[in-house]
């Protein structure tokens, strides 16, 4: 046994110089407030960028304005988690797993699928499930943090509803290209002179031929920056107020700009457009129950409340709106017995709306969880939307809550931004 105990020190020992060889492999690249980004987490975001490039074709700029633009977008992400852990802001595992399962179902294939896709390209699913259940509280930081800084008067939403009549039934879609040369905390005339005199030179290579999505890669300051300034596709009046004015009457492959705000200066390029087809869209009135699981309560016995009260509604031995009334934790429609009104399905989370999707007039869900919960879903009726001016008034509050949340989310990153510490250790 001794002879064993000393062979096991020697290896130990022997083992000791590689093991701190291997822990050095690692460093702190940057201290956000509480927190790190780490060096590993700088490279597989760049070796992500890099393959992600590679596959569509796409030219990158230096690595060091690929690391730059890198560690931009992982202090944003270690800020907002932190704020996350302060908020106490968590997704569950089964609310992870049911986001998944309906990730999977949009893209038409199976949790397994998935599985395999990413083992095919060598990702782990335990790193992907963790990278989903990350967005999915950011996404919750944003919308918690952003909303209340959002006000949309009356007037407003009459105007937008007068454009839209003008406007009549073809609506144009623009799929946008976005490079913003920011401003610092500090602004002075220097500095908007500056920005200026560097936004000048990024349109001169634009206009001689330079890549819009490798420039915007480069100089970018903006949160879309690592996708190559892709805003994705947006209505002209769910875009940026300064944008929509801007892109008016401009055609595919138009350059624009630089366009002065807040944040600086923007550059804007449309890389197509698209025309809008009016459809009917179908409509849903629904009520439901909802628990919310505690420390208390756990998931399996709010799970196993929503089946007991499902029986008893089913065998008429209880009532679903004084059921909701009682027990229901939405405050807003347990008022009124769970009805949530006649609405768009697409204005629900993902689970909700998948299980309206199922349901025939008068039939119950079995209890679907979401982020808010456990729900009882009763389908009442379906109908289609004939496009009364309540229901115009509804889309313009939409389009405009979108526009103001794109617009108050950049300035709410911007700000945590600045009045975070923020140390980048050098090499």
């Amino acid at each position: 046994m001794k002879y064993f105990i000393r062979g096991l020190f020697l290896s130990l020992v022997i083992s000791l110089p590689a093991l701190a060889q291997m822990q050095m492999l690692d460093r702190v690249a940057v201290i956000v407030d509480q927190g790190v980004v780490l060096e590993s987490e700088v490279r597989k975001l760049v070796s992500e960028v890099k393959a992600e490039a590679a596959a569509n074709n796409q030219e990158l700029p230096s690595d060091a304005a690929l690391r730059t633009q890198a560690i931009e977008r992982l202090i944003l992400r270690n800020l907002q988690l932190q704020m996350a852990d302060r908020m106490g802001i968590q997704v569950s595992d089964p609310q992870l797993d049911q986001t998944i399962a309906n990730i999977a179902a949009n893209e038409g294939a199976t949790v397994p699928q998935v599985r395999e896709e990413l083992m095919r390209q060598g990702i782990s699913y335990d790193d992907y499930r963790e990278q989903i259940r990350e967005e999915m509280i950011m996404g919750e930081v944003r919308r918690a943090n952003v909303r209340r800084r959002i006000y949309i008067t009356p007037q407003e939403i009459t105007n937008l509803v007068d454009v839209i009549d003008q406007q009549g039934s073809e609506q144009a879609e623009y799929e946008l290209g976005h490079i913003l040369i920011g401003f610092p905390p500090d602004l002075t005339d220097e500095d908007v002179a500056e920005a200026r005199e560097r936004a000048d030179r990024v349109l001169k290579l634009l206009n001689d031929g330079s890549e819009f999505a490798r420039l915007a890669i480069a100089a970018s300051s903006g949160s879309e920056a690592l996708d190559g300034g892709n805003m994705g596709w947006m209505n002209i009046n769910a875009m940026p107020s300064l944008f929509a004015e801007a892109v008016q009457g401009k055609r595919k492959g138009e350059l624009i700009g630089p366009i002065r705000s807040g944040a600086g200066f923007h550059i804007l390029k449309i890389i197509d457009t698209r025309g809008i087809e009016v459809v009917e869209v179908e409509e849903v009135k629904a009520r439901h129950i909802l628990i919310e699981p505690s420390i208390i309560l756990s998931e399996e016995r709010a799970k196993n409340m929503l089946l007991k009260f499902k029986e008893q509604v089913l065998a008429d031995e209880a009532d679903f709106a004084e059921l909701a009334k009682e027990h229901s934790a939405d405050p807003g429609s347990a008022l009124r017995g769970g009805d949530l009104g006649w609405a768009n399905p697409e204005m629900y989370v993902p689970e909700f709306k998948q299980s309206l999707a199922t349901l025939e007039p008068g039939e119950y869900s079995d209890p679907v969880r979401t982020q808010h919960g456990w729900h009882l879903i009763q389908l009442l009726d379906r109908r289609i939307d004939d496009a009364t001016e309540q229901r115009k008034e509804d889309k313009a509050y939409q389009l405009l809550f979108n526009r103001k949340f794109a617009e108050e989310s950049e300035n709410w990153l911007r700000e945590m931004r600045d009045s975070a510490y923020i140390e980048v250790l050098s090499d």
